[in-house]
């Protein structure tokens, strides 16, 4: 009987953080969409994904910017980098989902997700490729928006 109620008990643990950590589509769609932006060079569209106090963390210098007008700054820090190191034709690949978290009440949720990417670009000419993985956290207040995200990988590596 004391095995039988572990046993339940553990089920019903499996069961909850399957579904805390199951996919949303709602919570994806900003994901989805900033980086579709990003790709089509659509920053207007890529910014309105953001929440207006959003935070990024990214490898690019000064590699951290702040509400107010974080993801406009990290635009302009972006776009001057890659001039600066001959970066062009960049592309963001998203994988999977790896992990989502969903909590607070349903007018006011909060999320986490991190998602596996691949970041390619050519730097100088030669073909770069760069595995990754983006952590967002993002907020529901009237539409999902980006709170919050950080960009984590090794060095680009040469396409072979």
């Amino acid at each position: 009987m004391k095995s039988s109620v572990i046993a339940g008990l553990c089920l019903a643990a499996l069961s909850a953080a399957s579904a805390a950590s199951a996919a949303n589509p709602q919570v994806e769609a900003p994901i989805h969409n900033f980086i579709d932006a990003f790709n089509r060079g659509d920053v207007p569209a890529a910014g309105r994904t953001h929440a207006k106090d959003a935070s990024i963390i990214d490898e690019v210098p000064p590699y951290i910017w702040k509400a107010p007008d974080a993801f406009t700054k990290w635009v302009a820090d972006l776009t001057a980098y890659d001039a600066a190191m001959g970066i062009t034709d960049e592309h963001v690949t998203l994988g999977p989902v790896t992990r989502e978290l969903v909590t607070g009440p349903p007018d006011h949720q909060s999320a986490y997700v991190i998602v596996s990417a691949t970041y390619t670009f050519k730097q100088k000419g030669v073909a770069m490729r760069e595995p990754a993985q983006m952590t967002f956290a993002l907020r529901d207040n009237d539409g999902w928006r980006i709170s919050g995200w950080t960009w984590t990988g090794p060095d680009p590596t040469p396409v072979k």
